[in-house]
This record gives C-alpha cells, sequence and structure tokens, in this order.
C-alpha cells in the first residue's frame, strides 16, 4: 500500500510474510497464491505490499537462479503484490516447532550473516517495482548477548563495514540504493535504540542504520520522542520501522493477571520480558521464567514481547502497547517530512497465540492481517497522509 505524505514523498506500508514461514522457493510461491494474495483481496486493492521474507535456502535458489528470480519478479506482478523490503532477521528455520534462541544464528560475527545478506540486498534490488529506486532490509542487532566477546564484536563491525560497500556497489551497478537497518531487540547486544548509537555511528555508512521495531521499543519500555530524538541528534538513519504491539500487564502482582499472562508462555518464541523499576530495566530471556521466578517485582508493570495482533488487544486484564505504536508512528512520518518511508506490519506469532485466539484456518488469517493492515492505513490516513491508488 502507498500513500503520499504532505511533503510529496511516497511513504510504502506492508504486512511481513514471516508470518508464513517458508524454506524453499516453492513454500514462497505457495505463500504469496495462499495468503498474501487473499489478503490483497480483502483490501480491494490492485496492489499490496509485502515485507518478503526470504530464508537461506531460498534465497541462494534465487541468487543462483536467474530464471527463477525472474519467475519470482513476475509471480509477484501477476497477483498484485510489490517487495521494496525484507525482512533479514530470521535465518532459516523459523517455522520450527521451536524457535527461540535459534533465531539469533548465524550473528553478525560468522561469515553466514554477512553473505546472506548481502545475496538479499541483490535479490531486492531486482524486486523492485519499476518506478522504485530504493529498498530496505532488516537484520539481526548484531548477536545475541552471551558469548558477544571483544573479537566477535570486531568481526562483526568489520563484517557490516563490508556489506556497506558492498551496498555502495550494487547501487553503481544497478541504480537501485539497498539500506540495512538493525533491529534492536531485547536480549541482543543492541537492546534499545540507544545501544545502536554507538555501533552505527562507528561503522559511519549512510545506508546502514535502524528498523525501529515498536513492539521491541515498547518492552524495553523506551519513550518513542526521546528514542528518536536521540538517533536524529547522533545521525542514525530509521531505515524501515516495524508496526507491532507487546503484551502489557499493568498489575502483574495479581493472581488473575499471572493466570491470563501464562496462556502466553509457549514453547516456539522466545518471549523475553521485562519491568522498569527506579533501579533501571530488569527482565528475563522468557515469559516463563518471569512467572516462575522472583527476577521481576510483582508492584510494578511488565512488559512482554509477544508480538500481539494490532487490532485486537488481548482481553484485560491485560492488554497491549498500541499506544506506543501510534505515538511512534506519529514521530515517523507525522512531521513536516518522514522520518522513514518504510513501514512493516510484523505480527508473526498469530500461530503462537492461545489457542481460542488462533485462526483456524487460512481465511480467518487473511481477515486478520486485513484488519491490522486497515488499523495502520487509518493511522496513516488519519496523519494527513493519502492512500494512493
Amino acid at each position: 500500500m502507498r500513500f503520499r505524505h504532505p511533503d510529496g514523498s511516497t511513504v510504502h506500508l506492508a504486512y511481513c510474510t514471516n508470518v508464513h514461514p517458508a524454506e524453499t522457493l516453492t513454500g514462497v510461491l505457495a505463500q504469496l497464491r495462499d495468503h498474501c494474495e487473499p489478503v490483497r483481496r480483502r483490501l480491494g486493492r490492485d496492489r499490496l505490499g509485502i515485507g518478503l521474507w526470504l530464508a537461506r535456502d531460498a534465497a541462494r535458489t534465487l541468487v543462483t537462479d536467474p530464471a527463477a528470480l525472474r519467475g519470482l519478479r513476475a509471480e509477484l506482478d501477476r497477483r498484485g503484490l510489490e517487495v521494496v523490503t525484507l525482512n533479514g532477521f530470521p535465518y532459516e528455520g523459523f517455522g520450527a516447532e521451536e524457535v527461540k534462541y535459534r533465531v539469533y544464528k548465524p550473528d553478525w560475527a560468522d561469515p553466514e550473516r554477512l553473505t546472506h545478506t548481502a545475496d538479499l540486498a541483490r535479490l531486492l534490488a531486482s524486486l523492485l517495482p519499476d518506478d522504485v529506486t530504493e529498498g530496505t532490509i532488516s537484520t539481526l542487532p548484531l548477536a545475541w548477548r552471551t558469548a558477544h566477546d571483544p573479537d566477535r564484536a570486531h568481526r562483526a563491525l568489520a563484517a557490516l563495514t563490508t556489506l556497506g560497500e558492498r551496498l555502495d556497489a550494487l547501487d553503481e551497478l544497478t541504480g537501485r540504493s539497498i539500506r540495512i537497518g538493525l533491529e534492536p531487540e531485547p536480549g541482543c547486544v543492541v537492546e534499545t535504540t540507544g545501544d545502536a548509537i554507538a555501533p552505527l555511528t562507528g561503522i559511519g555508512h549512510p545506508r546502514i542504520g535502524i528498523c525501529v521495531d515498536t513492539c521491541h521499543l515498547a518492552t524495553s519500555f523506551e519513550e518513542p520522542g526521546s528514542a528518536l530524538d536521540s538517533l536524529a541528534a547522533a545521525g542514525v538513519p530509521v531505515v524501515k520501522s516495524q508496526l507491532s504491539a507487546a503484551l502489557h500487564a499493568e498489575h502483574p502482582d495479581e493472581p488473575a493477571v499471572r493466570t491470563a499472562l501464562a496462556v502466553f508462555d509457549e514453547p516456539r518464541f522466545l518471549h523475553q520480558t521485562r519491568a522498569r523499576t527506579p533501579q533501571g530495566l530488569l527482565g528475563t530471556d522468557d515469559l516463563g521464567q518471569a512467572l516462575a521466578g522472583t527476577a521481576l517485582p510483582g508492584g510494578t508493570p511488565w512488559r512482554a514481547h509477544f508480538h500481539v495482533p494490532l487490532h485486537a488487544a488481548p482481553a484485560a486484564p491485560l492488554t497491549s502497547t498500541l499506544a506506543v505504536l501510534t505515538d511512534t508512528l506519529t514521530r515517523l512520518v507525522g512531521g513536516p517530512r518522514p522520518l522513514t518511508r518504510h513501514l512493516e506490519v510484523e505480527t508473526y506469532t498469530w500461530q503462537a497465540l492461545p489457542p481460542e485466539l488462533r485462526p483456524r484456518a487460512r481465511t480467518q488469517l487473511a481477515d486478520g492481517i486485513a484488519a491490522e493492515l486497515t488499523l495502520a492505513r487509518d493511522l496513516l490516513t488519519d496523519l494527513g497522509l493519502k492512500e494512493l491508488p
């Protein structure tokens, strides 16, 4: 979906296809047919943006087989879909029964991460619509925090520096500018937007910036205004933003709240949980750890890294951090010029929701994704952006 900002520029809105994880190109093509096109039809649009997730095997097939890449581009066009952004964070196995810590491998100290991301950049340059010259890719925020010693930190930053050089060369070759955004996430080396400033200014490459995920921002209790102001002051560009909402518990010391939280403690994804205290931010790696132990105080609100549907906050006594998303979006695109032009709804946890909230059929999932995009569209038009055909 495209929107005209009051300054005349185009803002793109997509939804991320990691909600339909596929490891192979055959699986990706099935996604387009079975999920993405039905969502577009529900929205009554001739064209829908998708934030494509290409696992390692699918990406390698496309890189090594030009005919396959042309076929994917033709299939996107045929189904009324367009791609201006990729989700390059998960490498493979995102549809596994247990993802948890595996999603952070390989990290930026491993050569595979550089190779994969450079492949994605080449592919995106070929998949961009004819009238678009800029694409974006979100990626792992360097590494999970454990075992990230000074040597690995040096290797990670060196890899990103090399990536910047390759992106420059790609632009010279194709005329397409591809930018990369580190995506701060709780528990990672770069957990907050503030954590991103030092490494990104150290690299100092204009094509490498930050992806602001509003669920992660909220989970770490970051205030959107001060976070974005700090990035701007440091000259760190917001490459893209993922529109998502976290799980919020105002009174986690109450038995009913704990009972409600427990049904979101599921085995597939990691749900880092945080509490803001006078002594600073406290946290656990997973929601179950927070519920089972005493690491977090019960007398202050908790937030958990669980991407809940934007349009459907959990039932009381829980809620979501949609207000943080709204505030962030206002600051990103509600001013005289947009701070980013690529927005991506990323609720990948539909099938990890409590059983009574999960979609039981493709049609229900398509309805839910369309409802999320409708909410995001309404937020944008309320900010003065005009939806384009």
